[in-house]
């Protein structure tokens, strides 16, 4: 092939591979996750990557993204098919196709890909992993209440330790209502207000006060249209925004007085207190709070809503001390299956987003958590001819329930202890002739002599430094193992 015609290698713009370390962490976090919502009683469901079009909906909160922010193509029907955006709305679907055959309620989880054709940027990927469970059937806010619970449990249950995250509950039907007080009753420029609102932790009150009223341009020159809000309208949505309180019912009593007797804010309002007296009595205490400047961008929302931020800090790329923010988030969508069954439908769900967190965890060099993947024990091969006994070690190991891999290449001995490095291997196996002589193995705590080779600086001392490195009978290889690995927290 001339070298003008081969492919470039490279990936789309908005996607990235993820190596071994990585995707072990994310297939750690998902079990941990999943263990949670199997705890409340919610059951397996998987929908496929691909949906109608129609089906999907125009639910996403950037207008301006190009085919509605999905990646879409013509079927060989001619009928339009997409890429998920999220797992919610294939969900609603499901539910409508099924909901004879289904319990009422219906509670699932489901763990996967979802695709979105927005503009990618730094840590915003056009493709992500979501981690969601859902009860569809019960209009209880005693629902919306254990979601909130769930949710700080899951975060616990992956390392955050209480004190670094906030769950932040609100309505949208108290927003709704506020502008329609303020004469504002049209849905689509409601609409443009909640997504406005929602680019309050990216863009801050004064990104939101121009994208509230004429409009905003971003450092790129880009201009975003504004909802047209008058003054007197932005000031009173930034004063609905800056409620919040550590205390609920303070929050409360402040919406109260900005609702005033509108119908549909009082009704949120009263789904607010609904959820308040569900938490109390499920003793969840301080970790879940009423934030009214959580709006979520989606569409479909229709009452509460929430999202789990951690409040940690961590460095950006400039070392400069940041919170990283939401990583989960979700809330009440009523109208969602009724788009195909023209019934009301009742719904309520969350979303983790799997990537994010992960990465906030790897930010904060959470290995304590549990988060971290060591690799393989490696058995380094010294004699080519005794190839079936390094095989009954690797067996014995594995058998223990330890991970362990047999080295099948070519290179030299010190290459393949590089290999063992680049693996992550906590411990390298190594037995030559004269240790098969003998009846022993030599065990390379690898972890140890990466420290200590840091720690001396003398060469004398470092050849003579043998603390990384011990002879163990061959009937001792699994003990001598495991208890590295327990020296060493692998």
């Amino acid at each position: 092939m001339a070298a003008d015609a081969r492919p470039k290698a490279r990936l789309p713009n908005g996607f990235a591979d993820v190596p071994a370390d990585e995707l072990s962490a994310r297939l750690s976090m998902l079990e941990t996750l999943l263990a949670s919502y199997r705890l409340y009683g919610f059951a397996p469901l998987e929908t496929p990557a691909i949906e109608y079009l129609d089906a999907l909906g125009k639910n996403l909160p950037d207008e301006d993204a190009p085919d509605q922010g999905v990646f879409a193509l013509r079927d060989d029907d001619d009928q339009w098919v997409a890429l998920r955006y999220d797992l919610t709305a294939p969900l609603a679907r499901y539910v409508a196709q099924h909901h004879q055959a289904l319990p009422t309620p219906f509670r699932r989880y489901q763990a996967g890909p979802v695709w979105r054709r927005e503009k990618p940027g730094p840590g915003r990927f056009r493709q992500f992993t979501q981690c969601d469970f859902d009860t569809v059937g019960s209009s209880s806010m005693a629902v919306d209440a254990e979601a909130c619970a769930l949710l700080a449990e899951s975060l616990e249950r992956v390392g955050i330790p209480r004190g670094d995250y906030e769950v932040r509950v609100n309505d949208r039907k108290v927003l709704s209502g506020i502008l329609a007080r303020s004469g504002v009753t049209d849905a689509g420029a409601q609409l443009n207000v909640l997504r406005a609102v929602d680019k309050l932790d990216r863009l801050g009150l004064d990104g939101v006060r121009q994208l509230l009223g004429s409009g905003r341009r971003d450092a790129s020159g880009d201009v975003t249209a504004g909802a047209g809000l008058t003054d007197e309208q932005v000031e009173l949505v930034l004063a609905f925004v800056s409620a919040g309180d550590p205390s609920r019912t303070a929050v409360l009593d402040t919406l109260t007085d900005l609702v005033g007797d509108d119908p549909t804010g009082r009704a949120g309002l009263e789904e607010l207190t609904a959820i308040a007296a569900a938490l109390d009595s499920m003793g969840v205490g301080g970790d879940v709070v009423f934030d009214p400047s959580v709006v979520r961008g989606l569409a479909y929302y229709t009452g509460p809503v929430f999202e789990a931020a951690l409040t940690f800090e961590t460095p950006d790329e400039k070392g400069r001390p940041r919170q990283f923010g939401s990583v989960a988030g979700g809330g009440r969508y009523d109208d969602l299956v009724r788009r195909f069954t023209g019934q009301d439908v009742p719904a309520c769900g969350a979303s983790v987003g799997v990537d994010r967190l992960l990465a906030a965890l790897r930010t904060r060099r959470s290995a304590e958590a549990g988060m971290t993947d060591s690799g393989p024990v490696v058995v380094t091969v010294m004699d080519r001819d005794r190839v079936a006994d390094y095989q009954s070690m690797v067996a014995e190991l594995r058998a223990a329930g330890i991970r362990a891999e047999l080295y099948l290449g070519t290179q030299k001995f010190a290459k393949q202890l590089r290999y063992a490095d680049q693996r992550g291997a906590p411990v390298a196996v190594i037995a030559g002739e004269n240790e098969f002589e003998a009846g022993e193995v030599q065990l390379k705590d690898l972890a140890l002599g990466a420290r200590r080779a840091r720690e001396i600086t003398d060469r004398d001392e470092w050849r003579a430094d043998q603390s990384a490195q011990r002879t163990v009978p061959r009937a001792g290889l699994v003990d001598g193992v495991q208890e590295i690995l327990r020296r060493s927290g692998g």
